[in-house]
């Protein structure tokens, strides 16, 4: 059985994982017969909003112990994820992505990622091993794979502007659809980046994992 590695962010859209597309990607790694591993960075959330009213809350997160809700429990510190022991990487979406796995949602093009997020990314890439990144996760492919690597990061400007700056190749794709950078192996959808409901988010999402999979 091939077995993917998941990187969460927390356990949110506004602050953490989305947890739509979170459970959409677990869903479709079991569907191609395939098993999901989780893991997230052992670290406080940049801050903590309340996905009722959008407003900052006064309390402080931890961005393993939230994503653990998502995995039931079943996730590691992502400083323990060695890529040998995994055949490909998928990486959710949510603002987590933007602002705990990588300070993107406030740095932009002049953005950093975490060391131990950064690492096991790398060894992916180093590896020649595939790996999908969903609605603004895709922000990490240029730090990663770098040398005008093609991605989707939905279609809004700004962001597809500093997915450029950052030193990739920025492509529209529909919520459908996937972007598939054959020379680095690594794939990209927008998710809810354009995804008005889970449907539309899910069929990109399903077509993604089962390409990847199929590369693993």
């Amino acid at each position: 059985m091939k077995k993917i590695a998941v990187i969460l962010s927390g356990s949110g859209v506004f602050d953490g994982a989305e947890i739509h597309e979170s459970v959409l990607a677990l869903h479709a790694v079991e569907k191609n017969g395939a098993s999901w591993h989780c893991f997230a960075p052992d670290i406080d959330q940049m801050h903590v909003i309340n996905h009722k009213t959008g407003e900052e809350m006064a309390e402080s997160r931890n961005v393993l112990v939230e994503a653990a809700r998502i995995a039931r429990g079943n996730i590691e510190d992502v400083a323990t994820l060695n890529a040998d022991d995994f055949d490909a990487l998928l990486v959710p979406g949510g603002f987590g992505a933007a602002k705990n796995l990588t300070d993107f949602a406030v740095n932009g093009a002049e953005c950093s990622i975490n060391t131990h997020v950064a690492s096991a990314c790398r060894a992916f890439a180093q590896a020649r091993k595939p790996a999908g990144y969903l609605c603004i996760a895709p922000a990490i492919i240029p730090m990663i794979y770098g040398d005008n690597v093609q991605g989707t990061i939905g279609n809004d400007q700004a962001t597809a502007a500093a997915f450029n700056q950052l030193g990739g190749s920025h492509i529209d794709c529909p919520v459908d659809d996937y972007i598939f950078d054959e020379n680095h192996l690594v794939l990209s959808t927008p998710a809810y980046m354009l995804a008005g409901n889970i449907s539309e988010a899910a069929a990109g999402i399903e077509k993604l994992v089962n390409k990847l999979i199929s590369l693993s």
